[in-house]
């Protein structure tokens, strides 16, 4: 389990183009084969992928947590951004399809992952938060999804957004997650711009098109950095910085929040005209 501690406001405006991709970006989740997990000093988010080629893929807790198994103090949203695959936990499969969504609850012990076809494999994108109590394990399908359609073609920014686990949906200690795709033409994500100094995000990018990109905004609003982002790469976003971006083409996104609070609209907005 890598570690990443992220710098502070006044440290991450100095940083140049590589310094800002190796503090906030994960570059490289997505391996073949692999689990990989990121532990970071963002609200103990834990951000991670599982890739099966072969046999399952076992979630270890890892040295770093000093647990008996992961999910001992632990809650895990899990999204599949590849093709089918199960995740099994305590001996009960869930079959993932694209997009779809499991929440792990606290006090699950054994959790593992697979994939439907091993020459077409599944790719499970992880996020984890510490958690105070157990909620139960739960599927849920686009269908499911509390669905919110926002923007316009004049803008750019027409997209729905796919509400997984929030307070009227999945039940959860303190993880917020669900995903965002656009329409046809729209490519603005999260504009206006804002901030919210009560939870930390990490944004996951995902059917990102071969040769296209993602350029996502990142900083304090006075105070903005650009950072260039591919397919199924995810971007660290403290408390304290905007984070918005535009992309060469349609894409998706999952977002994930965790923190003092789970109020999915609890929002410090930032005009445009006031970004720098």
């Amino acid at each position: 389990m890598k570690v990443a501690h992220t710098p502070s406001p006044s440290e991450a405006a100095m940083l140049d183009t590589v310094g800002l991709r190796e503090s906030f970006l994960l570059e490289d989740l997505f391996q073949p084969g692999e689990l990989t997990l990121v532990y970071t000093d963002l609200d103990r988010a834990i951000v991670g992928s599982a890739v099966p080629t072969g046999s399952a893929l076992k979630l270890e807790a890892g040295d770093e947590l000093r647990a008996d198994y992961f999910c001992e103090r632990r809650e895990l949203g899990v999204l599949n951004m590849g093709e089918k695959g199960t995740v099994a936990v305590d001996g009960t499969d869930y079959e993932l399809e694209k997009c779809d969504c499991l929440y792990i609850g606290r006090g699950s012990k054994e959790i593992s992952f697979s994939s439907a076809d091993a020459g077409e494999p599944a790719g499970f994108y992880l996020i984890s938060y510490p958690a105070h109590t157990g909620h139960p394990t739960t599927k849920a399908t686009p269908a499911d999804a509390n669905r919110v359609e926002l923007g316009s073609p004049e803008e750019c920014n027409e997209r729905t957004i796919c509400q997984y686990i929030h307070q009227n949906g999945i039940r959860s200690c303190q993880l917020v997650m669900g995903f965002t795709e656009f329409k046809p033409g729209s490519i603005w994500n999260t504009m206006p711009a804002h901030t919210h100094l009560r939870r930390s995000e990490v944004y996951g990018y995902f059917d990102v098109p071969t040769g296209h990109a993602v350029l996502h905004m990142m900083g304090e609003p006075d105070e903005t950095r650009p950072l260039w982002i591919h397919d199924k790469q995810a971007v660290l976003s403290p408390a304290w910085s905007i984070h918005c971006g535009a992309g060469t083409a349609a894409y998706r996104f999952c977002w994930a929040m965790g923190g003092e609070n789970q109020d999915f609209t609890d929002m410090d907005k930032v005009e445009i005209s006031e970004l720098r």
